[in-house]
């Protein structure tokens, strides 16, 4: 069987973009189980709440759903187990010096397959203040209300 070749999306996580801003993005990859790559290109995975953690110099990503693959038995891992991210050494310490004092956080972006091995797209953010997430639509109607008020005034 050839080698595949190429990028294949498995799943983002949009709810990332509504609830921050992406300052930087990074690609690493991730410490996966047999029986979960092929949960992966199922598709059954649900990024929603996922966020990432440095402890000891490693980097963790925790609260990623991988569903149990159907036809896999004993070897089945926990679904939301925390699962290691692969970068190098001096990437995580800058990654970690950034986190301590800007106030931002590592979140993970998307799951895609890359040459047949599957990488995270890891997004350093920072959270949105509550105007900020507002559609473009609300924000249109809230200025032609402002102006809407400015003409009635004069």
């Amino acid at each position: 069987m050839p080698k595949q070749t190429g990028t294949k999306q498995i799943a983002a996580n949009r709810k990332a973009f509504h609830e921050y801003f992406v300052l930087e993005r990074y690609e690493a990859g991730i410490e996966l189980a047999g029986t979960e790559v092929k949960s992966l290109r199922a598709g059954t995975v649900n990024m929603k709440d996922c966020y990432c953690t440095i402890k000891n110099g490693e980097i963790f990503v925790r609260s990623l759903h991988i569903s149990p693959y159907e036809k896999g038995n004993i070897f089945n891992k926990d679904p939301v187990r925390p699962r290691r991210l692969l970068m190098h050494k001096r990437e995580i310490l800058k990654l970690n010096a950034r986190i301590m004092q800007d106030g931002v956080t590592l979140i993970p972006l998307s799951l895609y397959f890359k040459d047949s091995r599957v990488k995270v797209e890891l997004g350093l953010c920072k959270g949105k203040k509550l105007y900020d997430k507002r559609s473009d639509d609300a924000k249109k109607e809230a200025l032609r209300d402002m102006e809407r008020g400015m003409k009635e005034r004069y």
